[in-house]
């Protein structure tokens, strides 16, 4: 009679990766479902990569050995080998971005079905401008066959939408002059009295200059009747103000120039392609033109750019992050790396600052956050660590670092084909943390409630995974990439762990990172910047461009209002025009998420 084996704790051994004993399991159930959650989400994506591959080697097998008719030309097999490698990124790039699945809340949300996205054609944009087209039938077609005339009862309505095309117009200003009679005979005749004198130019600009009469010039000349007042004599000839042009003595108008903006920093089209798009419009204009205007438009809209970074200065906390991009300003033929960085304002300053430094030593970090106090959420960059430092003056506080979890947790990521089950343990850990937050987002927490949540949920599950951290980190080994992601976490434990101290922070960096995009997707088109001088242009530019994505406005009717409205208005009221309080001042009727409509070529007689 056969006995069972008693229950063993040697670990099972499949190739040369063993598998975990129940030992070594962790003993929170929580852990063990985000594990059981990740595991099954890693499971996933290798099939599908699995899927793709094996799709890739049975087209590459046909295209050898299958029947003349069935193989495939060398060129349409590229085109199926870069549609496989679309549809799987993490095949090239060795890693993989796909979510993981989400734990069932509970039977009863388990059985109800999700709201699909609705059907059918959605209503259009109330924003959008409407032009109407009546249709009616002529005076002959209105007559019946009976002889009498048929009556209008109503109109049946339906809406499409057209596209017209951009268009360039030329804008004449038509400056009209105006002339006193009674004062232009006054000026002839003191003209005439005074040979000795030169004849002064009387034109102005505005109705409100008034010259002051000369003096007698002989003095047997004839005086007026005593008792007659001398009546003031104005200049004889004066013009209509006309508002001075965004660029002094330049060829663009505003609207021209936010086009060029919001074209080249919003849509990443670089200057050599809007100078053949403004060619088959008929403007030809050379690139260096554009980008001399692109400088004068950063040079008018530096004072308001100034005005933003004191804003940003004065946020509770602040998110961070740096980019490199090419610089052509050296050398001939050569190019250094300079660098973009991002300053993401707070809720009660919600402005986007860039700023372009030639490196990346702490210089450029440092001088910029010379005036900063409060939480600073960065990457582990080591420019940053003189910020943290406690400030030589006492009346000022330091600097809070706020460590970025998600690099945390991506380093774990990395680690899994090397350590599967200490990687899918940490990502469980990372896996509770990050649905705790997305329940308060769910549940629409104000920054009381979040941090009320964050200390009686994720405290206890952070102190675990520190734990779990220091007992592992003696296990693994030294070099491996599962040793260096403990080593990662640890290190910056303090600051990983500081968003726990307020509502108001973020458990990441990631809405920094993101804006890195802008100029990731921008520097695939146009390639670097020209200079040192090009570099910062495109940090002023980029930052109203970008905040004007942020608050939801629409950035070619803020750049063209701003450009107009700069050149007069005094320098205290600049602050009227930051993009949030621009956006507050539009009235009701004319929302900023619509982009008007283009302005109609100006008839040679129109009346300003």
């Amino acid at each position: 009679m056969s006995t069972a084996a008693p229950p063993t704790s040697e670990p099972i051994s499949t190739g040369n990766v063993p598998l975990p004993t129940p030992e070594q399991l962790p003993n929170d159930l929580d852990t063990l479902k985000r594990m059981i959650v990740e595991l099954v989400a890693t499971l996933h994506r290798e099939r599908l990569d699995k899927d793709a591959l094996r799709h890739r080697v049975n087209l590459l097998l046909q295209r050898l050995y299958g029947p003349r008719t069935e193989r495939f030309n060398p060129d349409q097999l590229l085109l199926f080998a870069e549609w496989a490698l679309a549809q799987t990124p993490d095949i090239a790039d060795g890693s993989s971005a796909a979510p993981a699945p989400e734990p069932e809340a509970s039977a009863a949300s388990a059985s109800k079905k999700p709201r699909g996205k609705p059907h059918g054609r959605g209503r259009l944009s109330e924003d959008l401008p409407r032009r109407s087209l009546h249709h009616e039938l002529s005076e002959a077609e209105r007559i019946c066959i009976c002889g009498q005339a048929r009556v209008d009862i109503g109109t049946d309505v339906n809406e499409q939408v057209d596209w017209q095309p951009a268009s360039l117009f030329v804008c004449q200003h038509w400056v009209h002059k105006y002339v006193c009679s009674a004062c232009a005979k006054k000026a002839a005749e003191t003209a005439m009295t005074t040979p000795d004198r030169a004849p002064e130019d009387k034109t102005t600009s505005g109705a409100s200059a008034v010259v002051t009469p000369p003096p007698a010039a002989a003095a047997d000349a004839k005086a007026p009747p005593a008792s007659a007042p001398a009546r003031p004599q104005g200049p004889a000839v004066i013009s209509a103000p006309k508002p001075p042009p965004p660029i002094a003595k330049g060829l663009p108008g505003a609207g021209l120039l936010a086009y060029v903006i919001v074209s080249k920093y919003f849509d990443h089209l670089p200057l050599y392609r809007l100078e053949q798009i403004l060619a088959r419009q008929g403007l030809r204009i050379s690139r260096s033109t554009l980008c001399d205007w692109m400088a004068a438009s950063a040079k008018a809209l530096r004072p308001l750019y100034d005005i933003m970074v004191s804003e940003v200065l004065q946020s509770a906390y602040l998110h961070t992050d740096d980019t490199p991009v090419k610089n052509q300003g050296h050398e001939p033929g050569t190019t250094a790396l300079s660098r973009f960085w991002i300053y993401w304002g707070d809720r009660s300053h919600p402005y986007n600052v860039f700023d372009f430094t030639i490196n990346r030593k702490r210089d450029g970090p440092q001088k910029f956050l010379a005036d900063f106090h409060g939480y600073l959420h960065a990457d582990a960059f080591s420019g940053y660590d003189a910020l943290y430092l406690p400030s030589p003056r006492a009346d000022s506080a330091p600097i809070l670092e706020v460590a970025c979890n998600a690099h945390a947790r991506r380093k774990f990521h990395e680690a899994r084909g090397s350590d599967v089950v200490h990687s899918h343990q940490a990502l469980a850990y990372y896996g509770q943390l990050y649905e705790l937050e997305r329940g308060a987002t769910s549940a629409k927490l104000d920054d009381t409630g979040r941090l009320r949540m964050r200390q009686d949920l994720s405290v206890p599950i952070l102190n675990t995974f520190h734990d779990w951290l220091v007992a592992q980190q003696s296990q693994v080994l030294p070099k491996s990439p599962m040793a260096e992601a403990i080593g990662y976490t640890l290190n910056n434990w303090t600051a990983l762990k500081r968003y726990t101290e307020a509502g108001f922070l973020s458990i990441d960096n990631n809405v920094a990172e993101r804006e890195m995009k802008r100029i990731a997707i921008g520097r695939k088109n146009w390639l670097f910047v020209g200079s040192d001088q090009g570099g910062r242009t495109a940090a002023v530019l980029f930052s109203f461009t970008s905040t004007c994505h942020r608050l939801g406005v629409e950035p070619w009717a803020y750049l063209q209002d701003v450009l107009t409205r700069l050149p007069t208005l005094p320098a205290e009221r600049l602050a009227e025009l930051l993009p949030d309080r621009w956006q507050a001042a539009r009235p009701s009727s004319a929302p900023t998420g619509a982009q008007p409509s283009a302005p109609s070529p100006l008839a040679p007689d129109s009346h300003l």
